[in-house]
């Protein structure tokens, strides 16, 4: 095998995963979100499911891809284990449509599609037009590199050692080993089927030899979900024990169907001529009927998997251990999507926190609650929530995102920084509720009453919060006009205590510390319509002052 080869061999190779990787990226930024609110409403329908697994697969190219996002919507909360099942399965059909485009040879076109793609990613200014060019001029960079793949190729059928080495696979087993090997290590079963039909296409390995490499190669792909679920829960675990079950139950059903029966040489007949055509045939028919197979038995793979997986306790970093994976896979299709989900559940978590603490310090105040301690160490956890969701939202940012994501994580980052300063209001009225208990000083009885009207404005203002952070529509006239209450009350509570200090009824030590209150309760109205407003923009209502707030 001489240099020339080698290096025809991997330049082909680059080309063809490369142009792989500008279609899932440009695919990502056009209709990523769309392709997560596809998956969430068409998979409760075990058809409906494999056919939009089948369908994103087959635009996309690639079912690791469609696998990965499928493991992360499990992992989000946004898909159940039995809706995965049907998009797993759906995925393996649509991954067959790479190597049939291949088989139809429309390799003399590949210049021409990425030249059309290349003239819209220059000369064409608007963005989303941008995004379609960058999907054009993937498909024909990819099947650039599948003709110089296939050219390198010619050459080695008339190597020996080569051809030798080709004759191995014969060997189910370590034609299944090759296979998975090799689709582990680039993790694209599309890209080794390719390779495996440019082999074919050289006349180096027949049907006979490639046909069990296939097979390996669906197992091999399992790889990258595997690798996706490091860290996840254990419903997105047991998706990617599904997908390795499914691939290798049918292996095991296909090869000793070519064991015992002639059905190599069946898949030769329908296209003799055509060695590339075979090897796509196979595989679309190892998919198909894999999948009509195990179709009525959905339920059963969710209970083995659930057999084989059972619960166990999650580690509490499993969900940022998930999110650097995540971010390390930044060719599979969604991956924005997913981020954004779990960062959403992050803010709810977050949000939970501050809710709670601005809840104990009014009540310690109050003298209902005893310590601070507690509150503390939730503050300190609000604190590592602001640096670590910071570092998330600066993560994502990063990738190829429509403008709406773009506005939800700045809007995101909104949120969390008003939560944060929350927090340390909260914090503020805890330490002064410690300075009350030290010093044993009190309050009239007309002050406890309006601190008790400040902790309930406060709740009924957080729980509006919470409820739009578990997704419920944001009640933003609510939020507007409890902050106005909250201005107006401060200021009414100020001058009844002026008025009180007039005629001695509260001591100098009290009345600075009272003062300060009003000043923190009045900043956390503030920081509320700032979430509220962040809320609705997310939402998508017509909100001028938070589209402003998120540019800002």
């Amino acid at each position: 095998m001489g240099i020339e080869v080698i290096l025809s061999l991997l330049g082909g190779l680059a080309l063809f995963m490369y142009g792989m990787q500008m279609m899932s990226n440009n695919l990502e930024a056009v209709a990523g979100n769309r392709m997560k609110q596809i998956l969430e409403r068409l998979t409760a329908n075990r058809f409906l499911g494999v056919l939009v697994g089948a369908g994103i697969t087959a635009l996309i190219q690639s079912s690791s891809a469609t696998t990965v996002m499928t493991v992360g919507f499990v992992n989000s909360g946004l898909m159940t284990l039995k809706q995965a099942v049907w998009i797993i399965m759906g995925a393996n059909v649509g991954t067959t449509i790479t190597g049939q485009l291949i088989a139809l040879d429309i390799g003399a076109l590949a210049p021409l599609i990425a030249f059309v793609g290349v003239m819209l990613l220059i000369f064409v200014k608007s963005k989303k037009v941008q995004h379609v060019g960058g999907i054009v001029a993937g498909i024909g960079v990819l099947f650039i590199g599948m003709g110089m793949m296939s050219d390198a190729m010619v050459p080695l059928r008339d190597n020996e050692a080569f051809i030798h080495l080709m004759t191995k696979f014969s060997n189910p087993v370590i034609g299944i080993l090759a296979g998975a090997v090799f689709t582990a290590i680039i993790q694209s079963s599309s890209a080794s089927v390719g390779i495996l039909q440019a082999l074919a296409m050289g006349g180096v390995i027949g049907l006979h030899s490639a046909v069990f490499v296939l097979f390996g190669q669906n197992i091999g792909t399992c790889i990258t979900a595997l690798l996706a679920s490091v860290g996840t829960n254990r419903n997105a675990k047991r998706t990617t024990m599904i997908h390795l079950m499914f691939n290798v139950i049918g292996t095991v059903l296909f090869v000793s169907l070519c064991l015992v029966t002639p059905f190599t040489d069946w898949m030769i007949a329908l296209t003799p001529d055509n060695p590339v055509a075979q090897i796509a045939n196979v595989h679309t028919v190892f998919n198909l009927t894999t999948t009509l197979l195990l179709l009525p038995f959905g339920s059963l793979l969710v209970k083995l998997a659930v057999k084989l997986l059972p619960d166990r306790e999650t580690q509490v970093m499993d969900a940022d251990q998930w999110f650097e994976g995540l971010m390390a896979s930044k060719h599979v299709l969604g991956v924005s999507t997913l981020a954004i989900a779990q960062i959403s559940g992050d803010i709810r978590q977050m949000l939970e926190t501050a809710a709670h603490n601005v809840g104990d310090s009014f009540q310690a105040v109050e003298g209902r609650q005893s310590g601070i301690e507690e509150i503390e160490a939730r503050e300190d956890e609000l604190d590592l929530w602001n640096v670590r969701l910071s570092q998330k939202i600066s993560k994502v940012l990063v990738l190829d995102q429509t403008p709406r994501d773009i506005l939800t994580l700045n809007n995101m980052f909104s949120i969390i920084g008003n939560i944060e300063r929350i927090g340390d209001h909260a914090m503020n009225l805890a330490e002064y509720a410690q300075t009350i208990k030290e010093k044993n000083l009190g309050f009239s009885d007309t002050a406890r009453d309006e601190i008790k009207t400040m902790e309930g404005i406060c709740g009924e203002a957080m729980d509006i919060l919470l409820a739009a952070s578990r997704g419920e529509h944001i009640d933003l006239a609510r939020a507007e006009e409890l902050e106005q209450t909250m201005d107006d009350t401060t200021v009414q509570f100020r001058q009844n205590q002026i008025a009180r200090m007039r005629v001695g009824h509260c001591n100098v030590e009290s009345s600075i510390l009272y003062s300060e209150m009003l000043t923190d309760y009045e900043r956390i109205g503030d920081h509320v319509l700032n979430i509220a407003q962040a809320f609705a923009a997310i939402e998508g209502a017509p909100v001028e002052e938070t589209a402003a707030a998120a540019q800002a």
